[in-house]
């Protein structure tokens, strides 16, 4: 199956005709696609500097730089025969070639497939066999992960697609990559190619409650919408932020890449979230730290380094992404810094939030109001469901599609919430069985599978407990066979590190029960689990 025709076998939702024409009425859809945004963006904002802070591939320059650059990939890449609706999927750190391929790929009229750069074998040969790339786009190493390993033997699985490797180490490559540099020697293109509006631009991967990552995918028309929406959302107030969040992450992605493109807003990325280098960067660089998940914030405030200088740095700071404890939010205002929550996911990924002219109370103790163009609804069940200009065309899982949508376009957002007269909402369950670490999706289901490897384990359940730093942790609850003594927290991890899973998903704590807390017809009640731990009582 060529790439460019992956996205027939993906069984896409129809968005209703009623609701699509009122969308474009309200300017919340436009005919421009991803390309069209990038170009306007970097040619409006050209002397506009963009940063790389990292140890390994530093980088200084503006968007005109990288506009230039990301061209000469285009035009490499359409020599290479890959054009409009074809994948192109890259797995990199937060370096300055993550931004040019992403805006290539934009150029291209492409479908771009961003992979968090910690997932390993596992993860990335499904998605490689979901999504068939047209070309894949690899750092040699970054920390622990080793991604020549990796793609050598991925790639040879599914079809051995051209592979362009970021070399920062200077390695030898295998025999089927060629080096990223030596790809920017094109004359770059001269414009963006034109392709269907509601055609896919992007597929972002999220873990969910099944075992492997869902591919989210947006039309350039949503993914157009999202930027409109976080750029309203964000602050215009100095200093220029720093970018943490991974760029293999939608949310990191969309918020590196695109929403500069819609003001004079520098890019200043780090690949390392150190929370001592960080504080000094913002010092001897005068950059603020904006939000995002919780952990980010935390880390900071919490660091023994943290100064009133680095608080004058910090007049808000946007939370979400992960559980945002009230105890952080009220903390932040107590010391000046102004808080806003928003909800959303990947999938419909701006459904509510604050401004900061809001009253604190609702900033710091609710998700917020719905944002323009989005609609939410409560089930009896209290299951917020959504629908919006915002939200996803579906999943590379066409079940996954059927079961989270209905024909009048609702998302089944799996979260639980209430709303308050002021139509404010706050989420307080959520009825999928995911763990948000940092704003990072965890399967508990996927973690589960893998312990249940363990001699030891007659059964276990993963769940996530609050964590003042991370929003939550994962934590494993297991029922040992008789006469078998409960595994260490070192033997857990020791085998999910043999398993491939990424170690960002690996449990924190380990807790022995004799039995778990069931409803009357055998199952465990998660729930219960979560609160008896949250007391310290598991």
């Amino acid at each position: 199956m060529g790439s460019a025709r992956a996205a027939s076998h993906w069984r896409l939702r129809t968005v209703p005709t009623d609701l699509a024409r009122h969308y474009r009425e309200q300017n919340w859809w436009d005919d421009a696609s991803l390309g069209d945004l990038v170009a306007a963006g970097l040619g409006r904002n050209g002397t506009v500097p963009f940063r790389v802070r990292s140890q390994v591939r530093p980088w200084d320059g503006s968007f005109a730089d990288i506009d230039r650059a990301a061209r000469a990939l285009a035009a490499h890449l359409r020599g290479r025969g890959v054009g409009a609706g074809d994948v192109v999927l890259f797995q990199l750190p937060n370096w300055v070639e993550a931004g040019i391929t992403f805006w290539a790929a934009a150029y291209l009229g492409a479908v771009v497939v961003p992979v968090v750069h910690f997932y390993g074998a596992k993860e990335v040969d499904y998605i490689v066999s979901v999504t068939d790339p047209a070309v894949v786009i690899t750092a040699d190493r970054f920390g622990q992960s080793d991604f020549l390993e990796t793609y050598r033997h991925v790639l040879t699985r599914h079809g051995s697609p051209p592979w362009l490797v970021v070399n920062s180490t200077g390695a030898a490559l295998p025999a089927a990559a060629s080096e990223f540099a030596a790809a920017l020697d094109d004359a770059p293109i001269d414009a963006p190619a034109r392709v269907d509006p509601d055609a896919p631009a992007i597929v972002a991967f999220t873990s969910g409650t099944t075992r492997d990552p869902k591919g989210v995918i947006h039309s350039h028309r949503t993914i157009g919408c999202e930027t409109r929406q976080l750029d309203l959302l964000f602050p215009n107030i100095p200093p220029p932020a720093i970018t943490g969040a991974p760029v293999g992450h939608f949310i990191g992605m969309v918020n590196a890449f695109l929403v500069p493109l819609m003001r004079d807003m520098p890019v200043s990325l780090v690949d390392v979230w150190d929370p001592g280098r960080i504080l000094k960067l913002m010092l001897d660089e005068q950059l603020g730290m904006a939000g995002g998940a919780t952990y980010f914030l935390t880390s900071l405030l919490d660091h023994p380094d943290f100064t009133d200088a680095h608080l004058a740095l910090m007049p808000f700071s946007g939370l979400g992404g992960s559980t945002v404890p009230i105890a952080v939010t009220e903390r932040a205002a107590r010391m000046g810094i102004k808080p806003y929550r928003s909800y959303g996911s990947t999938e419909h990924p701006s459904i509510t939030g604050s401004f900061l002219d809001e009253p604190e109370a609702k900033r710091c103790r609710t998700d917020g109001h719905v944002l323009p163009g989005v609609e939410i609804r409560l089930t009896e069940e209290g299951e917020i469901e959504s629908r919006g200009p915002d939200c996803c065309l579906g999943y590379t899982d066409a079940a996954l599609t059927a079961a989270a949508f209905d024909s009048d376009g609702w998302y089944r957002t799996g979260d639980v919430g209430v709303l308050d007269a002021d139509g404010y909402l706050t989420i307080t369950d959520r009825l999928s069985d995911i763990i948000i670490r940092g704003g990072e999706n965890i399967s508990a289901q996927e973690v589960e599978e893998l312990l249940l490897g363990l001699d030891s384990v007659a059964e276990v359940s993963v769940v996530g407990i609050p964590d003042d730093r991370y929003g939550e942790r994962a934590a494993a609850v297991i029922r040992v066979r008789p006469g078998q003594s409960n595994p260490t927290l070192d033997d857990v991890r020791a085998h999910l590190a043999a398993s491939g899973l990424a170690k960002q998903k690996w449990p924190e704590s380990v807790h022995e029960v004799a039995d778990f807390p069931r409803t009357p017809s055998g199952k465990v009640q998660k729930f219960r689990l979560r609160q008896q731990l949250a007391e310290g009582a598991g």
